[in-house]
Parts: structure tokens; C-alpha cells; sequence
């Protein structure tokens, strides 16, 4: 089941009006908090966006690869303490993946969207302008966005045939997985 789910899931930009019940809410929410945390401190934290003019403001909180998200019928920020985990943008990663395969899951799409270290605009990072709109203590850092719905489009999954192998090492660097 997990494979088929991995072989499937692709990002996904275009997402129809349809609301997301609250029981998936719920659940999207149980999976991230179930995410691996190192030393189980999680650090992580997360803000649920549905407010379609907030979303609107933070499709904007990055040039490019953002503006899907004032479509989407759900935002979930992913934010971290620092203070809590030397290892926060590994476990806030991590969060944010989990987000991605429950939504696949649960029949919903979903993209991922980058926050950390990009920019809003000349002077500004992408991370404070999300956290200017949105509140956020400036001892909380942002990671990412997940965008969230169902979809209009659906795409295939990538064929196994276009998966590197030439990427994986057996045994020693150099040495072809076979």
C-alpha cells in the first residue's frame, strides 16, 4: 500500500473549490504531530490557513512557486523552534512530508511549497513576510508551506523507468547499486 501511495503521489498546482472535511483536516494534523522528531523533542509547530484572502496574501510571500496557493482550500505553514533542536529543519522536513503522504492518502493533492531561505523581495526573506502576516513569534522559524486540496488535474506517477539508480552506491561510493 505504502509503495503504490509513494509510486503515485505527485505534486500537484490546480485544486478545485471543493472544501476539505474536517475529519481529513484531523488527520492531516494527527500525521504531523506522529512525524519522527530527533530525540523526540519536535520542535515543530503549524499553523492551518483556510481563509482564502490570507491564503491569497501568502501565495505572494515568494516570487516564484507560490501563487498556487491562493487556490488551494488549505495552507498548512510548518514552523519550528530552533531553540528546542539543533536538527529542526530535518525534523520540520520530515513533518512536512508526512503532511504530503496523508493528503495523498486521504485522497487529497498537495505541493510543497519552500519558505526557508528565499527571498520576498529585495531586503525581505520569504520566512519574514509569512511571519509578519501571520503572527509568528521571531524566535519561530518558518520551513515550508503545504498547499492542500483535491484535484482538478491529475497526473501519472513517475515511471520506474525514469528513476536514477546511478544515484545509489552499494557499499562504497563509486560502486553500482545492481
Amino acid at each position: 500500500m505504502f509503495m503504490s501511495l509513494i509510486r503515485n503521489r505527485r505534486s500537484i498546482r490546480s485544486f478545485s473549490d471543493k472544501e476539505i472535511e474536517p475529519e481529513k483536516i484531523a488527520l492531516l494534523i494527527e500525521a504531523a504531530l506522529r512525524s519522527p522528531s530527533s530525540r523526540s523533542l519536535n520542535p515543530w509547530e503549524f499553523v492551518l490557513v483556510r481563509d482564502k484572502g490570507m491564503l491569497d496574501q501568502l501565495s505572494s510571500s515568494k516570487p516564484h512557486g507560490a501563487t498556487f496557493l491562493k487556490h488551494a482550500p488549505l495552507g498548512i505553514v510548518v514552523l519550528a523552534d530552533p531553540k528546542k533542536c539543533d536538527v529542526w529543519v530535518e525534523d520540520a522536513s520530515i513533518a512536512s512530508t508526512y503532511i504530503q503522504l496523508a493528503a495523498e492518502n486521504l485522497g487529497l493533492t498537495s505541493c510543497w511549497i519552500q519558505i526557508r531561505n528565499r527571498e520576498f523581495g529585495p531586503g525581505k526573506m520569504a520566512c519574514e513576510q509569512v511571519a509578519d502576516l501571520l503572527n509568528i513569534p521571531a524566535h519561530i522559524e518558518v520551513e515550508s508551506i503545504i498547499a492542500i486540496g483535491y484535484p482538478v488535474d491529475s497526473l501519472p506517477g513517475h515511471p520506474k523507468e525514469s528513476l536514477d539508480y546511478t544515484k545509489v552506491h552499494d557499499g562504497i561510493y563509486g560502486k553500482n547499486f545492481s
